[in-house]
């Protein structure tokens, strides 16, 4: 018996052993796995845009960005969630603090994500300078 070797294209196709590249773990028909990370972004850009529609004017060109820590610890010795720079007008969230020195009485995925938008109302309040319960007063009103 003669065994042929068939010549592959070498290229980012195809993996050291010669198969192509795996394919994502929860198959074709499964959404992908997000990490904690992916679903702190996606709250974050989330509650952003939510607040634009809210208020156009006011936050038309604030950027949001998020970051793992902050640079200093503040003078009383706590750490920030969050930096307001008004003159450039941007909103930083420190993903590290907000999560892991929350003390939530529950730690399921909905009051994860609560806890994260509550930081960027309070951090969008700071920005304008008002209340964040000001910010969506119908959100909170209850019939």
């Amino acid at each position: 018996m003669v065994h042929s070797r068939i010549a592959r294209p070498s290229g980012r196709s195809r993996d050291r052993h010669g198969r192509g590249m795996r394919s994502a773990v929860t198959g074709p028909h499964l959404p992908l796995l997000h990490t904690r990370l992916d679903q702190f972004d996606l709250a974050v850009a989330a509650t952003a845009e939510y607040l634009k529609d809210l208020w156009p004017n006011e936050l038309a060109g604030v950027s949001f960005e998020v970051a793992g820590l902050p640079r200093e610890i503040t003078p009383a010795g706590g750490i920030d969630r969050w930096h307001v720079d008004i003159p450039e007008k941007r909103v930083i969230l420190f993903r590290l603090p907000i999560e892991r020195l929350a003390r939530l009485h529950r730690t399921d995925d909905l009051h994860r994500r609560m806890l994260i938008e509550s930081c960027v109302f309070r951090a969008v309040a700071e920005l304008l300078g008002t209340d964040p319960w000001d910010l969506a007063p119908e959100r909170f009103r209850h019939l």
